[in-house]
């Protein structure tokens, strides 16, 4: 009998699968009702046993648990597409993620190499409750919530709070926090939008174009 750290991991790999699947652009032409029920029965699906385990328990051995930024990352596009299809009324639009990517981008850019032992301090212990930590990250909600940064706010309130219930098997809040499957997707955007606006803002580039 699988443990609830168990089914959760299993059902946020399972969303996961289900969010990947949405960003296809062949499903845009998808009719509402059919999508509903062809992403439900893809969740379904891949819950149940294939072989030894569900399939998503085998996606879930490679990956691990993703973090719960991750996984609003990964809902957040879809679930408000399906919202806006079944509710066209109400006029849903995604909150923007690139203050997130960029947030993520550059906290892993000096988390992971000082986790993995590059220099002397050693940033993961303060995920075990320490109070300057916690501090860092209401001033971040609050500057946050300030700017309009809806998924910031979303993303730390939501892993703050599965960290306190000791959702995931993890009790570092980091892991809640980060993944680094999210890391280098956050690194890769992030770099790639700089060099956008470098390339535009280059007298030599735009001259290049003309």
């Amino acid at each position: 009998m699988p443990n609830f750290t168990d089914l959760t991991g299993l059902g946020s790999t399972a969303i996961a699968v289900v969010a990947m699947l949405m960003q296809i652009p062949a499903t845009a032409h998808i009719p509402k009702v059919r999508l509903v029920v062809f992403l439900g029965a893809v969740f379904v699906l891949s819950l149940l046993p294939f072989g030894e385990m569900p399939i998503t328990a085998y996606i879930r051995g490679v990956t691990g648990d993703l973090s719960i930024t991750t996984l609003v990352l990964l809902l957040n596009v879809p679930v408000t597409k399906i919202l806006s299809q079944l509710f066209p009324r109400v006029g849903t639009t995604a909150p923007k993620a690139r203050a997130l990517l960029m947030l993520v981008a550059f906290t892993s850019a000096a988390f992971y190499p000082l986790a993995l032992g590059i220099g002397m301090f050693d940033p993961y212990r303060m995920g075990y409750g320490d109070p300057f930590f916690i501090t860092a990250l209401l001033l971040i909600i609050l500057f946050a919530w300030f700017k309009k940064s809806t998924l910031i706010v979303l993303c730390i309130v939501l892993s703050t709070l599965t960290w306190s219930l000791n959702w995931y098997e993890s009790s570092n809040l980091w892991d809640y926090l980060l993944d680094p499957f999210l890391a280098i997707y956050a690194l890769v955007s992030t770099t790639r939008l700089l060099g956008r606006r470098f390339l535009n803002r280059n007298p030599l580039h735009k001259s290049s174009k003309t």
